[in-house]
């Protein structure tokens, strides 16, 4: 069933702004990544692992399930579809792997914020390329949903090309002269 316009474009308004927040999300960890990384303060380095973990709750997980589910909603209420379009099953699977990966990775940010609070811990110890180089690999996969989204490459599914002849076909014969 199809989304009334004003409907279709709040949740369309709820799923780009979403998605805007996970991206702006994942460049924060970048940022803060790199100054992990390159800081020569001491509590600087400690405070950016620490922020990790709850930031990742409380920030990433959160817009990525409100992506996801305005996804869902936005595709389901909409000619798109969820099963209709390539492009919208490859973003559909971005999205899910994403987020389960993100949720797995919390517990390295929780290992991290524990070696962080650990005021023995070496810095070198400390410090860690794996966000750096877990947030770059999301912000690809999320632009790389983005540019789905935007270009909406052709191909149908089988059942995209199965309700497209169904809907041709009752479109004839709602034109054709009754007898």
């Amino acid at each position: 069933m199809l989304m009334p316009p004003r409907v279709r474009r709040f949740v369309l308004a709820a799923h780009i702004t979403t998605t805007v927040g996970w991206l702006g999300a994942v460049a924060a960890f970048i940022a803060l990544s790199v100054i992990g990384l390159t800081s020569q303060d001491t509590q600087t380095v400690r405070a950016v692992y620490l922020v990790m973990e709850p930031a990742a709750w409380y920030v990433l997980v959160p817009l990525a399930f409100a992506a996801l589910l305005s996804g869902l909603v936005q595709s389901l209420g909409t000619r798109w579809g969820l099963f209709r379009h390539y492009w919208v099953l490859f973003k559909l699977l971005i999205v899910v792997v994403a987020t389960s990966y993100l949720l797995m990775y919390t517990q390295t940010f929780g290992a991290m914020a524990g070696l962080a609070a650990n005021p023995e811990a070496e810095l070198g110890v400390v410090r860690n390329t794996s966000p750096f180089l877990h947030a770059v690999l999301a912000l690809l996969i999320l632009l790389t949903a983005v540019a789905l989204s935007v270009y909406k490459p052709r191909g149908l599914t089988p059942y995209g090309r199965r309700k497209q002849a169904e809907a041709q076909t009752a479109t004839r014969r709602r034109r054709q002269p009754s007898g």
